[in-house]
């Protein structure tokens, strides 16, 4: 039987008197007196008999049996059994009363099937105290408490199954959901100052630069994601070194936690880009410099932050281990576009991957990445706004959430995410995604707006996506960005052999300087055709199938001859030095125009 501070008789205010029902275990978090009058500090104690040599004291009264109180640990209270949402494992909610503070921590049952060794070297690490000599006690203790409360539990932040929204430290929605993360986990979600110094020092200054209203709207968007529909990604900003990029990225990572420990690094393995991505779920992933990732993979790894579900693998016994999963928006930076990185390893760029992670220009705006110094030079804005970060910060986005919540308004939410997704223009399904992310982010500002948690404008955040937005669309142009890559890669091989790999078709001296021939070109008044051989135009578009590449060439009416038979796309010329052949007859004038804003 567990006894805390139960029997409590007023002795004195400071040392109230307490009569366990022994022998039993108790519990108290300040100094008492047993029902002998001896004083106990605060602790974990095993409330029993003393037991003479030679006596029988099952046929003594309890009141004529010596007692003893055994001090086992500083206050440690098992508060409530858990659940774990993801896996269904058990546990203990613990409070820990220590001069630190009051402070909870969640013990896994798994730690009873060994000795216990790391369970009590964390809680030390928390400032509970456990005798050296009670150690197997103090277990002991642990696993005879059987609490009626029953608390869930979960292992990734963001939104949990109840409806509530799961941070460390802190639950908002519920006081019946725990965040559970393993003792050694860095503390990601932090707080310090006050959100009105935040307001007035950072967000105040960050009006009228739209790559720095981005970053905050992208931080706030990582909630409103699985609420609208909306995949996640992410956006990328592109510029050179000092220009602001770094900046920007403090700014959104200040929504939620240090700048300092919140941000992360493209410098890691396609596993670690998963763990850092599920401890983010819901918020938002920083990486810095893209000129860390390895070029070989950098393509796939934007993928897989996109699509929020990470590789499958195995423990050493052979069992699965459970997928990690997330959805997020990352905001990426670097010198250099993703395409173009890839393309260092000799990679072709993926359209797809580029959607992805969407260029923003962040560094040949008015002062760089920035739009608006008010009054300042642009190294003191730097300065001023890098140093209130540092200072105030983890305050808006758990109030924001905290204000979503409170709204309870799915419908109107959705109805808000339609009216502003309609301000974004595309002619194609691929621009929609990017529409759909840059809308997403305008709606979180826009709401933090209407939550009085941003004090800018009503409307100016979604005037900055929509700029951004519009910049995106005409460096890309319209059409399938597929397509787009294809005749990029088509206009860059003649640019580059044109004059080495093809030559006159016309000239009936084979000509003997052309190696690895990719096919002949043919005059047409002033314009030059450029017959490919099949093998040349499936390495000129690298990556695409030749079925795909038609495709493309024929959307553009870039196959300038063909022969009558029109299931064919090649025509059949006679070749210098004899034989004939079909060949792929392409007009690069009509892919330049087409892709001019590839």
């Amino acid at each position: 039987m567990t006894v805390i501070d139960s029997k409590v008789i007023s002795l004195r205010p400071e040392a109230p008197t307490v009569e366990p029902e022994r022998p039993c275990w108790g519990v108290y978090e300040t100094w008492v007196c047993n029902e002998k009058g001896r004083r106990l500090k605060p602790g974990v104690y095993w409330h029993g008999f003393k037991r003479a040599a030679g006596d029988d004291d099952d046929d003594k009264e309890a009141s004529d049996r010596p007692i003893t109180d055994e001090w086992i640990a500083t206050p440690v209270t098992v508060v409530a059994r858990t659940t774990n949402s993801d896996d269904g494992s058990e546990g203990r909610l613990l409070r820990l009363a220590t001069q630190g503070g009051p402070k909870e921590w969640i013990l896994s049952m798994e730690v009873f099937g060994g000795s216990g060794e790391d369970a009590r070297r964390a809680l030390f690490g928390m400032g509970v105290i456990i005798a050296l000599k009670k150690r197997g006690t103090f277990m002991e203790y642990l696993l005879d408490q059987h609490p009626a409360e029953v608390f869930s539990t979960t292992s990734r932040p963001g939104w949990h199954e109840s409806g509530a929204f799961v941070l460390p430290g802190r639950t908002i929605g519920s006081d019946k959901v725990r965040y559970q993360a393993s003792n050694k986990a860095q503390v990601l979600f932090s707080r310090r100052g006050e959100l009105a110094k935040w307001q007035s020092e950072v967000a105040v200054k960050c009006e009228g630069n739209p790559v720095l209203t981005l970053a905050i709207g992208c931080s706030l968007a990582g909630p409103l994601l699985s609420l609208v529909g909306v995949l996640g990604g992410g956006v990328h900003l592109v510029g050179d070194s000092s220009s602001g990029k770094s900046l920007a990225q403090l700014i959104g990572s200040s929504v939620w936690g240090d700048p300092g420990v919140f941000a992360a690094s493209w410098d890691m393995t396609k596993g670690g880009l998963e763990i850092e991505a599920s401890s983010r779920n819901d918020t938002m992933l920083p990486l810095d410099e893209i000129k860390r990732a390895d070029p070989k993979r950098v393509q796939e790894m934007a993928y897989s932050l996109a699509n929020g579900q990470g590789k499958g693998t195995m423990t050493r016994d052979r069992e699965a281990r459970g997928k990690l999963s997330w959805r997020l928006l990352a905001l990426s930076s670097g010198e250099r576009s993703l395409s173009e990185h890839a393309a260092i390893s000799g990679n072709a760029a993926h359209a797809g991957a580029e959607l992805r992670m969407v260029d923003v220009n962040a560094g040949t705006r008015t002062h760089r990445a920035f739009d608006e110094l008010h009054g300042l030079e642009g190294a003191d804005f730097h300065r001023l706004l890098t140093v209130a970060v540092g200072a105030h910060h983890g305050h808006l986005g758990p109030e924001f959430v905290e204000k979503l919540l409170a709204s309870d308004d799915r419908t109107g939410l959705l109805n808000d995410f339609a009216s502003i997704r309609a301000q974004f223009v595309e002619d194609n399904a691929q621009a929609g995604r990017v529409a759909d992310r840059f809308a997403v982010i305008a709606l979180a500002s826009e709401m933090a707006i209407a939550f009085k948690l941003l004090p800018w404008a009503p409307g100016s955040a979604l005037a900055d996506c929509q700029l951004l937005y519009g910049e995106w669309l005409s460096r890309v142009g319209g059409g399938n960005a597929e397509d787009r890559q294809i005749m990029a890669g088509v206009l860059d091989f003649i640019d580059k052999h044109g004059s080495s790999r093809f030559s006159d078709v016309d000239d009936q001296t084979p000509d003997t300087k052309v190696f690895n021939r990719a096919g002949y070109w043919e005059l047409i008044g002033t314009k030059r055709l450029y017959l490919f051989n099949k093998s040349a135009l499936i390495e000129a578009a690298h990556g695409y199938g030749l079925s795909r590449v038609i495709k493309a060439l024929e959307g553009a009416g870039a196959l300038a001859k063909r022969d009558t038979d029109r299931k064919r796309h090649t025509k059949k010329y006679r070749l210098p030095g004899g034989g004939s052949a079909g060949l792929y007859v392409i007009d690069p004038e009509v892919m330049d125009i087409e892709g001019a804003t590839v």
